[in-house]
Protein backbone atom coordinates (compact mmCIF):
# COMPACT_ATOMS: atom_id res chain seq x y z
CA UNK A 1 0.00 0.00 0.00
CA UNK A 2 1.24 3.40 -0.45
CA UNK A 3 0.16 7.16 0.68
CA UNK A 4 -1.33 8.09 -2.43
CA UNK A 5 -4.01 4.64 -1.72
CA UNK A 6 -5.26 5.85 1.84
CA UNK A 7 -6.98 9.18 0.41
CA UNK A 8 -4.91 11.70 1.07
CA UNK A 9 -4.99 15.03 -0.21
CA UNK A 10 -2.48 16.74 -3.19
CA UNK A 11 -0.89 19.15 -0.81
CA UNK A 12 -0.53 16.68 2.15
CA UNK A 13 1.02 14.31 -0.22
CA UNK A 14 2.82 16.66 -1.45
CA UNK A 15 4.65 17.34 1.82
CA UNK A 16 4.65 13.60 2.43
CA UNK A 17 7.28 13.22 -0.88
CA UNK A 18 9.06 16.51 0.34
CA UNK A 19 9.45 14.28 3.66
CA UNK A 20 11.13 11.22 2.10
CA UNK A 21 8.65 8.51 3.72
CA UNK A 22 8.16 5.68 1.00
CA UNK A 23 5.39 3.57 2.28
CA UNK A 24 2.57 3.93 5.13
CA UNK A 25 3.38 2.10 8.83
CA UNK A 26 0.65 -0.22 10.28
CA UNK A 27 -0.75 2.10 12.36
CA UNK A 28 -1.07 4.87 9.11
CA UNK A 29 -2.64 1.97 7.00
CA UNK A 30 -5.14 1.44 9.62
CA UNK A 31 -5.87 4.76 11.09
CA UNK A 32 -5.84 7.24 8.38
CA UNK A 33 -8.92 5.67 6.71
CA UNK A 34 -10.94 5.79 9.58
CA UNK A 35 -10.29 9.38 10.55
CA UNK A 36 -10.49 10.59 6.74
CA UNK A 37 -13.97 8.97 7.41
CA UNK A 38 -14.96 11.39 10.46
CA UNK A 39 -14.74 8.11 13.22
CA UNK A 40 -13.62 8.21 16.66
CA UNK A 41 -9.95 6.62 17.19
CA UNK A 42 -8.53 4.58 20.00
CA UNK A 43 -4.70 3.67 19.31
CA UNK A 44 -2.81 1.47 21.16
CA UNK A 45 0.67 2.76 19.61
CA UNK A 46 3.98 3.09 20.89
CA UNK A 47 7.22 5.23 19.94
CA UNK A 48 8.32 4.74 16.27
CA UNK A 49 5.68 3.71 15.07
CA UNK A 50 4.59 6.40 12.79
CA UNK A 51 1.48 7.20 15.50
CA UNK A 52 1.54 11.03 14.79
CA UNK A 53 1.51 11.17 10.92
CA UNK A 54 -1.14 8.96 11.46
CA UNK A 55 -3.58 11.33 12.78
CA UNK A 56 -1.75 14.31 11.44
CA UNK A 57 -1.68 13.62 7.73
CA UNK A 58 -5.64 12.54 7.30
CA UNK A 59 -6.77 15.75 9.70
CA UNK A 60 -4.73 17.87 7.74
CA UNK A 61 -5.94 16.10 4.91
CA UNK A 62 -9.82 17.67 5.68
CA UNK A 63 -8.81 21.08 7.26
CA UNK A 64 -9.86 24.26 5.74
CA UNK A 65 -8.09 27.03 6.77
CA UNK A 66 -10.98 29.98 8.13
CA UNK A 67 -7.93 31.63 10.92
CA UNK A 68 -9.41 29.99 14.08
CA UNK A 69 -8.18 27.03 16.34
CA UNK A 70 -9.58 24.07 14.51
CA UNK A 71 -7.07 21.01 15.41
CA UNK A 72 -6.35 21.12 18.97
CA UNK A 73 -3.53 18.41 20.40
CA UNK A 74 -2.50 17.45 23.62
CA UNK A 75 0.91 16.66 24.36
CA UNK A 76 2.14 15.24 27.91
CA UNK A 77 5.65 17.22 27.70
CA UNK A 78 7.27 20.42 26.16
CA UNK A 79 9.56 18.10 23.89
CA UNK A 80 6.76 16.20 22.69
CA UNK A 81 4.70 19.03 21.82
CA UNK A 82 7.90 20.84 20.24
CA UNK A 83 8.25 17.54 17.94
CA UNK A 84 4.40 17.49 16.85
CA UNK A 85 4.43 21.26 16.18
CA UNK A 86 7.39 20.49 13.87
CA UNK A 87 5.56 17.62 12.08
CA UNK A 88 2.29 19.43 11.40
CA UNK A 89 4.68 22.20 9.52
CA UNK A 90 6.26 19.57 7.86
CA UNK A 91 3.24 18.15 6.59
CA UNK A 92 1.02 21.29 6.23
CA UNK A 93 3.68 22.98 4.30
CA UNK A 94 1.29 23.29 1.45
CA UNK A 95 -1.87 23.28 2.86
CA UNK A 96 -1.47 26.89 4.12
CA UNK A 97 -2.28 26.54 7.47
CA UNK A 98 -0.70 28.07 10.42
CA UNK A 99 0.56 26.36 13.74
CA UNK A 100 0.78 27.57 17.11
CA UNK A 101 2.92 25.80 19.87
CA UNK A 102 1.81 26.50 23.43
CA UNK A 103 3.48 24.75 26.49
CA UNK A 104 4.90 26.01 30.08
CA UNK A 105 8.25 27.15 31.46
CA UNK A 106 8.66 30.60 28.68
CA UNK A 107 6.66 33.55 28.38
CA UNK A 108 3.37 34.18 26.68
CA UNK A 109 4.16 36.77 23.99
CA UNK A 110 5.36 34.81 21.15
CA UNK A 111 2.88 32.06 21.81
CA UNK A 112 0.08 35.06 21.99
CA UNK A 113 0.90 36.63 18.64
CA UNK A 114 0.90 32.84 16.93
CA UNK A 115 -2.93 32.69 18.63
CA UNK A 116 -3.69 36.03 17.24
CA UNK A 117 -2.25 35.34 14.06
CA UNK A 118 -5.14 32.63 13.34
CA UNK A 119 -3.77 29.58 13.98
CA UNK A 120 -5.38 26.47 12.11
CA UNK A 121 -3.51 24.33 14.60
CA UNK A 122 -2.95 24.19 17.97
CA UNK A 123 -0.19 21.79 19.77
CA UNK A 124 -0.44 22.34 23.59
CA UNK A 125 0.37 20.83 27.13
CA UNK A 126 -2.47 20.69 29.28
CA UNK A 127 -1.17 23.77 31.94
CA UNK A 128 -0.24 26.08 29.59
CA UNK A 129 -3.35 25.42 27.10
CA UNK A 130 -5.92 26.06 30.44
CA UNK A 131 -3.36 29.06 31.09
CA UNK A 132 -3.97 31.02 27.76
CA UNK A 133 -7.99 29.90 28.19
CA UNK A 134 -8.12 32.45 31.43
CA UNK A 135 -6.08 34.53 30.01
CA UNK A 136 -8.67 34.98 26.76
CA UNK A 137 -6.04 33.95 24.33
CA UNK A 138 -7.77 30.50 23.61
CA UNK A 139 -11.09 29.95 22.46
CA UNK A 140 -12.22 26.35 21.60
CA UNK A 141 -15.62 26.98 19.83
CA UNK A 142 -14.67 25.44 16.35
CA UNK A 143 -12.73 23.01 17.36
CA UNK A 144 -13.53 19.90 15.11
CA UNK A 145 -10.96 17.28 15.90
CA UNK A 146 -9.22 16.88 19.40
CA UNK A 147 -5.98 14.68 19.67
CA UNK A 148 -5.41 13.50 23.01
CA UNK A 149 -1.88 11.42 22.72
CA UNK A 150 -0.18 9.52 24.77
CA UNK A 151 -3.05 9.75 27.47
CA UNK A 152 -1.24 7.11 29.80
CA UNK A 153 1.32 9.55 30.63
CA UNK A 154 -0.73 12.31 31.18
CA UNK A 155 -2.12 9.88 33.62
CA UNK A 156 1.41 9.69 35.40
CA UNK A 157 1.81 13.18 35.24
CA UNK A 158 -1.55 13.94 37.06
CA UNK A 159 -3.11 16.13 34.15
CA UNK A 160 -6.15 14.13 33.79
CA UNK A 161 -8.35 16.51 35.20
CA UNK A 162 -6.87 19.42 33.10
CA UNK A 163 -8.08 17.30 30.08
CA UNK A 164 -11.23 16.09 31.37
CA UNK A 165 -11.08 19.94 31.85
CA UNK A 166 -10.44 20.55 28.44
CA UNK A 167 -12.37 18.40 26.86
CA UNK A 168 -15.85 19.78 28.02
CA UNK A 169 -14.31 23.06 26.67
CA UNK A 170 -14.44 21.61 23.31
CA UNK A 171 -17.62 21.59 21.44
CA UNK A 172 -19.22 17.88 21.82
CA UNK A 173 -21.61 18.09 18.66
CA UNK A 174 -19.79 17.37 15.68
CA UNK A 175 -16.05 17.02 17.08
CA UNK A 176 -14.10 14.36 16.22
CA UNK A 177 -11.67 12.67 18.95
CA UNK A 178 -8.38 10.60 18.44
CA UNK A 179 -7.06 8.82 21.61
CA UNK A 180 -3.72 7.35 21.70
CA UNK A 181 -1.99 5.51 24.54
CA UNK A 182 0.72 3.11 24.80
CA UNK A 183 -1.19 1.05 27.28
CA UNK A 184 -4.80 1.34 28.94
CA UNK A 185 -4.93 0.76 32.73
CA UNK A 186 -9.18 0.69 33.55
CA UNK A 187 -9.19 4.50 34.83
CA UNK A 188 -8.08 5.44 30.91
CA UNK A 189 -10.69 2.93 29.73
CA UNK A 190 -13.11 4.77 31.40
CA UNK A 191 -11.69 7.84 30.82
CA UNK A 192 -11.84 7.11 26.52
CA UNK A 193 -15.60 5.86 27.12
CA UNK A 194 -16.65 9.49 28.85
CA UNK A 195 -15.20 11.48 26.01
CA UNK A 196 -15.28 9.39 22.43
CA UNK A 197 -18.19 8.40 20.56
CA UNK A 198 -18.49 4.71 19.00
CA UNK A 199 -14.47 4.72 18.45
CA UNK A 200 -12.67 2.49 15.92
CA UNK A 201 -9.76 0.74 17.97
CA UNK A 202 -6.33 0.17 16.39
CA UNK A 203 -3.80 -2.06 18.52
CA UNK A 204 -0.27 -2.02 17.10
CA UNK A 205 1.57 -3.91 19.70
CA UNK A 206 5.24 -3.47 20.52
CA UNK A 207 6.40 -5.37 22.93
CA UNK A 208 9.77 -7.11 21.83
CA UNK A 209 12.87 -5.42 21.31
CA UNK A 210 14.57 -4.42 17.97
CA UNK A 211 16.63 -7.21 16.39
CA UNK A 212 19.12 -4.05 15.28
CA UNK A 213 19.62 -3.80 19.51
CA UNK A 214 21.91 -6.05 21.30
CA UNK A 215 21.20 -5.50 24.89
CA UNK A 216 21.73 -7.25 28.92
CA UNK A 217 21.35 -6.88 32.22
CA UNK A 218 24.65 -5.78 33.58
CA UNK A 219 24.42 -6.74 37.41
CA UNK A 220 26.43 -5.38 40.09
CA UNK A 221 27.24 -4.10 43.72
CA UNK A 222 24.73 -1.12 44.70
CA UNK A 223 28.30 0.45 45.72
CA UNK A 224 29.85 -0.31 42.52
CA UNK A 225 27.33 1.44 39.77
CA UNK A 226 28.91 4.41 39.21
CA UNK A 227 32.35 2.26 38.68
CA UNK A 228 30.46 0.52 36.26
CA UNK A 229 28.76 3.09 34.50
CA UNK A 230 32.21 4.61 33.85
CA UNK A 231 34.25 1.12 32.81
CA UNK A 232 31.10 1.03 30.23
CA UNK A 233 31.81 4.07 28.63
CA UNK A 234 35.36 3.62 28.85
CA UNK A 235 35.30 0.70 27.03
CA UNK A 236 32.48 1.46 24.68
CA UNK A 237 33.67 2.61 21.35
CA UNK A 238 30.12 4.81 21.24
CA UNK A 239 29.17 7.90 18.85
CA UNK A 240 26.28 8.85 21.13
CA UNK A 241 24.80 7.64 24.03
CA UNK A 242 21.88 8.00 25.79
CA UNK A 243 21.84 7.58 29.89
CA UNK A 244 18.12 7.08 31.42
CA UNK A 245 17.71 7.45 35.41
CA UNK A 246 14.86 7.08 37.39
CA UNK A 247 14.46 10.26 39.23
CA UNK A 248 15.46 13.77 38.69
CA UNK A 249 18.07 14.17 41.64
CA UNK A 250 19.39 11.13 40.23
CA UNK A 251 20.20 12.43 36.45
CA UNK A 252 21.98 16.12 38.17
CA UNK A 253 24.41 13.68 39.96
CA UNK A 254 25.03 11.02 37.52
CA UNK A 255 25.80 14.19 35.11
CA UNK A 256 28.21 16.00 37.62
CA UNK A 257 30.00 12.73 38.16
CA UNK A 258 30.58 12.20 34.89
CA UNK A 259 31.37 16.07 34.40
CA UNK A 260 33.89 15.52 37.18
CA UNK A 261 35.38 12.44 35.93
CA UNK A 262 36.47 14.65 32.77
CA UNK A 263 33.59 14.38 30.20
CA UNK A 264 32.85 17.95 30.85
CA UNK A 265 32.15 19.24 27.71
CA UNK A 266 30.55 16.20 26.14
CA UNK A 267 27.54 15.69 28.62
CA UNK A 268 24.36 17.03 28.99
CA UNK A 269 21.41 16.27 31.41
CA UNK A 270 17.30 16.69 30.26
CA UNK A 271 14.57 16.28 32.81
CA UNK A 272 11.19 18.52 34.07
CA UNK A 273 12.65 20.70 36.35
CA UNK A 274 15.72 22.13 34.29
CA UNK A 275 13.87 25.10 32.18
CA UNK A 276 12.86 24.68 28.86
CA UNK A 277 15.32 26.87 26.85
CA UNK A 278 17.85 24.81 28.61
CA UNK A 279 16.37 21.15 28.30
CA UNK A 280 15.65 22.01 23.84
CA UNK A 281 19.35 23.16 23.76
CA UNK A 282 21.03 20.19 25.70
CA UNK A 283 18.58 18.18 23.28
CA UNK A 284 19.68 20.18 20.24
CA UNK A 285 23.55 20.04 21.05
CA UNK A 286 22.99 16.30 21.14
CA UNK A 287 21.06 15.68 17.98
CA UNK A 288 24.14 17.91 16.35
CA UNK A 289 26.50 15.41 18.02
CA UNK A 290 28.16 18.22 20.08
CA UNK A 291 27.43 16.25 23.00
CA UNK A 292 28.14 12.42 22.88
CA UNK A 293 26.40 11.83 26.03
CA UNK A 294 22.68 12.70 27.40
CA UNK A 295 22.05 11.81 30.97
CA UNK A 296 17.87 12.03 31.20
CA UNK A 297 15.00 11.06 32.78
CA UNK A 298 11.74 9.35 30.92
CA UNK A 299 10.76 12.71 29.42
CA UNK A 300 13.17 11.92 27.05
CA UNK A 301 11.98 8.51 26.41
CA UNK A 302 8.70 8.44 24.88
CA UNK A 303 8.66 9.97 21.40
CA UNK A 304 11.75 12.23 20.99
CA UNK A 305 13.51 11.01 18.20
CA UNK A 306 16.98 11.29 17.56
CA UNK A 307 18.55 9.10 14.87
CA UNK A 308 21.87 7.69 15.57
CA UNK A 309 22.14 6.81 19.18
CA UNK A 310 24.95 4.17 19.13
CA UNK A 311 24.12 3.22 23.08
CA UNK A 312 21.46 3.03 25.87
CA UNK A 313 22.47 2.68 29.26
CA UNK A 314 19.66 1.96 31.91
CA UNK A 315 21.94 3.37 35.15
CA UNK A 316 18.94 1.68 36.83
CA UNK A 317 16.11 -0.94 35.55
CA UNK A 318 13.22 1.17 34.95
CA UNK A 319 9.83 0.92 37.30
CA UNK A 320 7.61 -0.09 34.60
CA UNK A 321 8.91 -2.70 32.26
CA UNK A 322 7.19 -0.69 28.89
CA UNK A 323 9.95 2.69 29.46
CA UNK A 324 12.80 -0.26 28.88
CA UNK A 325 11.23 -1.14 25.58
CA UNK A 326 10.56 2.35 25.28
CA UNK A 327 14.57 3.71 26.77
CA UNK A 328 16.17 0.92 24.67
CA UNK A 329 14.28 1.55 21.34
CA UNK A 330 16.38 5.06 21.22
CA UNK A 331 19.08 3.01 19.69
CA UNK A 332 19.23 1.00 16.71
CA UNK A 333 17.04 2.31 14.52
CA UNK A 334 17.27 3.05 11.11
CA UNK A 335 18.40 -0.39 10.40
CA UNK A 336 21.57 0.68 12.42
CA UNK A 337 22.91 -1.77 14.74
CA UNK A 338 22.51 -0.56 18.47
CA UNK A 339 23.33 -2.05 21.97
CA UNK A 340 21.99 -1.25 25.10
CA UNK A 341 23.37 -1.77 28.71
CA UNK A 342 21.18 -2.28 31.72
CA UNK A 343 22.71 -1.92 35.33
CA UNK A 344 21.64 -4.56 38.05
CA UNK A 345 21.54 -4.73 41.75
CA UNK A 346 19.69 -6.84 43.80
CA UNK A 347 16.94 -4.35 45.32
CA UNK A 348 15.83 -4.56 41.29
CA UNK A 349 15.52 -7.75 40.72
CA UNK A 350 11.56 -7.71 40.49
CA UNK A 351 11.65 -4.64 37.84
CA UNK A 352 14.20 -7.24 35.74
CA UNK A 353 11.93 -9.99 35.98
CA UNK A 354 8.78 -7.83 34.86
CA UNK A 355 11.12 -6.44 31.95
CA UNK A 356 11.36 -10.37 30.95
CA UNK A 357 7.67 -11.21 31.40
CA UNK A 358 6.58 -8.03 29.44
CA UNK A 359 9.01 -8.64 26.19
CA UNK A 360 8.68 -12.45 26.77
CA UNK A 361 12.05 -13.48 27.23
CA UNK A 362 14.79 -13.77 29.23
CA UNK A 363 17.16 -10.89 28.96
CA UNK A 364 21.53 -11.92 28.99
CA UNK A 365 23.51 -11.19 32.58
CA UNK A 366 26.64 -10.34 31.41
CA UNK A 367 29.84 -9.02 33.31
CA UNK A 368 32.41 -6.54 32.12
CA UNK A 369 35.70 -7.86 31.02
CA UNK A 370 38.25 -6.55 33.40
CA UNK A 371 36.18 -5.05 35.84
CA UNK A 372 37.31 -5.33 39.54
CA UNK A 373 33.79 -6.52 40.67
CA UNK A 374 32.59 -6.65 44.40
CA UNK A 375 31.22 -10.02 45.29
CA UNK A 376 27.40 -9.99 44.75
CA UNK A 377 25.03 -13.16 44.67
CA UNK A 378 23.96 -11.82 41.22
CA UNK A 379 27.24 -12.33 39.36
CA UNK A 380 27.04 -16.11 39.62
CA UNK A 381 25.32 -16.33 36.83
CA UNK A 382 26.63 -13.79 34.76
CA UNK A 383 28.87 -14.75 32.10
CA UNK A 384 32.14 -12.13 31.23
CA UNK A 385 31.35 -10.93 27.47
CA UNK A 386 33.23 -8.62 25.30
CA UNK A 387 31.10 -5.07 24.90
CA UNK A 388 30.46 -5.02 20.68
CA UNK A 389 32.27 -1.86 19.00
CA UNK A 390 30.20 0.64 17.46
CA UNK A 391 29.79 0.87 13.47
CA UNK A 392 29.95 4.46 12.40
CA UNK A 393 26.28 5.53 12.28
CA UNK A 394 23.59 4.85 9.55
CA UNK A 395 23.07 7.55 6.91
CA UNK A 396 20.53 10.09 8.59
CA UNK A 397 17.06 10.13 6.97
CA UNK A 398 13.91 11.61 8.39
CA UNK A 399 11.75 9.51 10.47
CA UNK A 400 7.69 9.19 10.11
Amino acid sequence: MTFEDLGLNESVLKAVTDAGYQSPTPIQEQAIPEILKGRDVIGASQTGTGKTAAFALPLLSKLQPIGKPQILVLEPTRELADQVAESFRLYGAHSGIKVALLYGGVGYGQQTQELKAGADVIIATPGRLIDHFYRGTMRFGEIKALVLDEVDRMLDMGFLPIVRKTVNLCPWEGRQTLFFSATMPPVIEGFAKWCLTDPVEISIARREVASTIQHAFYPVSMSQRNDLLLALLKDTDYQSVMIFTRTRKEADEVCAMLKNQGYHGDVGVMHSDIPQKERMGALKKFKAGEYGILVATDVAARGIDVNGVTHVINYRVPENPEDYVHRIGRTGRAEANGDAFTLLTADELDFATAVEGFIGRKVDRRKLDGFDYAYTALLDSSPTKPIRKAKPPAPKRRRR
